[in-house]
């Protein structure tokens, strides 16, 4: 495509996942953070839960120099600790509500737009019950965030059967969900990522179209799904180009099509669309980072 991609899109970097030693809201936060804002091919970043005030409020400031949105991941506030939003023992599931729940408010206090979680494990003999309990939880979230604000909750759809064995999952689960919670609000929508396509065996027309009503943020990645053996095999968001892997800028471009086509990508209000791209092993997470937008260059160029 001739025209620019920043005028369809807010391309954003998922800071946690490019530099996984920051996942559990320690290390070099800052450092990494300060390499993002001061490179312009970004205008969009995905941070998590940083655990020191000090420094909590320096990346704080220099976010808001940076002219760029904001936008807070939790997924590691549950993936890092074992918690659960639709456990159906209701202690567990409420320590995890208020878990997402103080990170709404880190959310808020760092400037971001939008916070996004992942639904939990389930047992296929208690699927119904489960989805209860996840509608449950995600209604008190976004009420919660609306007593506070207009930040806008958004649940990413990840594998069912995998890796992270999550109940939202399949692209009709995922509809019946939005739109049940949907019915009350208004600043909900599902996170979509071209990582978990080949996870959830699904194509990018048959995960998309379904669900664009109610599409609000969307990643940019790679799996493998091959085989079991393979290296890398799961939601490891590996480079594009992965040997063995699914994604690569054909795909890309598949995907982005469809965003297109669904008027997800639009000129009006530009979303927020973020690379999910982790090193694997002893990978330079910089060179990672490089491939990605190599390959989003190339795929927006075909488009």
């Amino acid at each position: 495509m001739k025209e620019s991609m920043y005028k369809y899109m807010r391309v954003g970097l998922i800071h946690f996942m490019a530099y996984p030693d920051t996942m559990a809201g320690e290390g070099p936060i800052l450092e990494t953070i300060r390499k993002i804002a001061v490179d312009d091919y970004f205008n969009a970043i995905e941070i998590t839960w940083i655990k020191d005030d000090k420094v909590r409020e320096q990346v704080k400031k220099m976010l808001e120099t940076s002219h760029m949105t904001v936008a807070y991941g939790s997924q590691p506030r549950l993936l890092t600790t074992g918690m659960n939003i639709n456990d159906l023992d209701d202690a567990a599931r409420k320590k995890a509500l208020d878990n997402l729940k103080e990170g709404i408010d880190e959310a808020y206090y760092m400037g971001a737009e939008g916070f996004a979680f992942l639904s939990g494990k389930y047992e296929e003999d208690k699927k119904e019950e489960a989805f209860a309990a996840l509608v449950d939880s995600t209604k008190e979230l976004c009420a919660y965030a609306k007593s506070k604000g207009n930040l806008r909750i958004a649940l990413e759809v990840f594998d069912w059967d995998v890796d992270k064995k999550s109940i939202i999952g399949p692209v009709d689960l995922a509809k019946r969900f939005a739109e049940e919670i949907r019915k009350e609000y208004d600043n909900f929508g599902l996170m979509v990522d071209l990582s978990h396509l080949p996870l959830l065996r699904e194509s990018a027309r048959e995960s998309l179209i379904p669900v664009k009503d109610y599409i609000v943020h969307a990643h940019m990645g790679n799996a493998v799904a091959a085989d079991p053996s393979l290296e890398a095999y799961g939601d490891a968001h590996p480079r594009f180009g992965f040997p063995n892997s699914e994604n690569d800028v054909d795909e890309l471009v598949e995907y982005l099509s469809v965003l297109m086509e669904i008027g997800f990508l639009n000129t009006k209000n530009p979303p927020i669309v973020s690379f999910e791209v982790k090193p694997w092993k002893d990978e330079d997470p910089d060179i990672v980072v490089a491939n990605a937008k190599r390959v989003l260059n190339e795929a927006w160029a075909r488009l």
